[in-house]
């Protein structure tokens, strides 16, 4: 796929008025894009996962934590959450009213736009170059904070409600990493079924006829 000039971005009113859930779904097969100083990259949204605010006990959120560093979930619906983990970044969208501190952890994509350019800033071919939320800012280049706050209809990092595919199947599975009670563990994830870029998938459960996709 050619960059894309003046693409039409999700609106915030796309991250509120229905649960986290829900919308975390609804991403998957929208297309990330980011203009980077080298270029724009992006590629489809297969693996997202939701956090639910201040009962989450998986959330930034959780009890009410409202620091500096979290600051930005606190905003409005559709706004840039960056954050460090284990040195590497992760990007997050704010959903719902501002300090109504839920969000959608983005996990990995499928490449479509840039794809060399992503491999010159994560040099791992095949499926591992964006499988995974710390190998998806790698090879976009991001290795800051400094988008954080920024409306996604403003920001370089952008979510475009057009060019969109459709999942064959949605699969819903536990968080990656988040070591809680049962009832905060299960069905939070949510995947495109099959398709080679979601983190940790084993090769027998892919489907490299159509990648998971309808269309």
């Amino acid at each position: 796929m050619n960059p894309i000039e003046n693409p039409q971005v999700l609106p915030a009113s796309f991250f509120t008025g229905r649960p986290t859930t829900t919308i975390a779904a609804d991403l998957l097969g929208k297309l990330l894009l980011y203009n980077s100083p080298a270029g724009q990259v992006g590629g489809y949204i297969v693996e997202a996962e939701a956090y639910l605010g201040t009962l989450d006990p998986g959330a930034h959120a959780f009890a009410g934590r409202h620091g500096k560093a979290n600051d930005p979930l606190y905003g409005a619906p559709g706004t840039v959450y960056i954050y460090a983990i284990r040195g590497f970044y992760a990007f997050d969208v704010v959903t719902q009213a501002a300090d109504e501190p839920q969000g959608i952890l983005i996990r990995a994509i499928q490449p479509a736009i840039g794809e060399d350019l992503m491999l010159r800033n994560r040099p791992r071919g095949g499926f591992e170059l964006t499988s995974g939320p710390g190998k998806l800012m790698q090879a976009f280049g991001i290795h800051d904070t400094a988008m954080n706050y920024q409306p996604l209809t403003e920001s370089n990092l952008k979510i475009c409600r057009d060019f969109a595919k459709t999942p064959a199947t949605i699969q819903q599975g536990e968080r990656i990493g988040v070591r809680i009670g049962k009832d905060w563990q299960d069905n939070f994830r949510y995947v495109v079924k099959g398709n080679p870029y979601v983190s940790k998938i084993r090769k027998r459960e892919t489907d490299l006829e159509n990648d998971g996709w309808l269309n």
